[in-house]
């Protein structure tokens, strides 16, 4: 068999074919066959030679080409590494009596103490709390409100996206007498862009309605006249 080609990976023998002395097929090359006949399925199915090679055909749809296609696409590495959401906060308050100069006029709370802040920072004016991080955020706030007069004063608090008002986002109070301190406190969840900016917004029919702050007594803390943190704690998925 000098121009045949051998794809079974067997090595043929290297002797005759036809022993000289029988005149048979010798033992050697009787062994070579009887191995191929039984790597083919000892004649009980249509598997051939070339279905058995060990090496693709590279002129099939099955080439090495292809398989290093379907290599590289089962690599263990994806084409995209998911971003873990990251923590941001921010908890904020001011320990200044915050008064209105005009009755329905839009005042923004301001805050002169950072207390924790991890990506979510005071700007200027100290009204505006930024974020660094796109996700959906959890606003609170507590205000104490006060009137420094009797009779009957309204106030309305209200939250600003970018300097624009989020609707619906309105709540109104109403305080009797002097010294009649309510404590308004309430919650937002809105989604924020890295660069965005929040505000809490209020409005008096009467500027005896004030933002009171009070000092530390010897039995207990000082009171803030406002106090605000922003998480994203309550968003877990890597898209926001």
């Amino acid at each position: 068999m000098p121009n045949a080609v051998n794809i079974t990976n067997i090595t043929p023998p290297r002797v005759q074919m036809v022993d000289p002395n029988t005149g048979l097929v010798s033992r050697e090359w009787f062994r070579f066959f009887e191995s191929l006949f039984r790597l083919t399925g000892s004649g009980q199915n249509d598997f051939t030679l070339q279905d058995l090679q060990l090496g693709p055909d590279a002129g099939t749809d099955m080439g090495i080409a292809v398989l290093q296609t379907e290599i590289q696409n089962l690599s263990v590495s994806p084409p995209y590494t998911p971003q873990l959401p990251r923590r941001r906060y921010g908890s904020f308050y001011d320990t200044t009596t915050q008064t209105a100069a005009a009755i329905n006029t839009a005042y923004a709370m301001t805050f002169n103490t950072v207390d924790l802040s991890s990506g979510v920072t005071r700007g200027t004016p100290t009204s505006r709390i930024y974020v660094d991080t796109l996700n959906v955020y959890n606003v609170q706030f507590s205000a104490q409100v006060d009137k420094t007069s009797g009779g009957v004063g309204l106030v309305w608090i209200w939250l600003r996206k970018n300097g624009v008002n989020v609707p619906d986002s309105a709540g109104q109070i109403r305080i009797q007498g002097n010294n009649a301190e309510v404590l308004a406190a309430w919650n937002y969840i809105i989604q924020l862009n890295a660069g965005d900016y929040i505000e809490l917004m209020w409005e008096v029919d009467d500027t005896s309605v004030i933002l009171l702050a009070e000092a530390a007594s010897a039995v207990h803390p000082s009171v803030p006249s406002v106090i605000l943190t922003v998480t994203n704690n309550i968003s877990s998925d890597g898209g926001y």
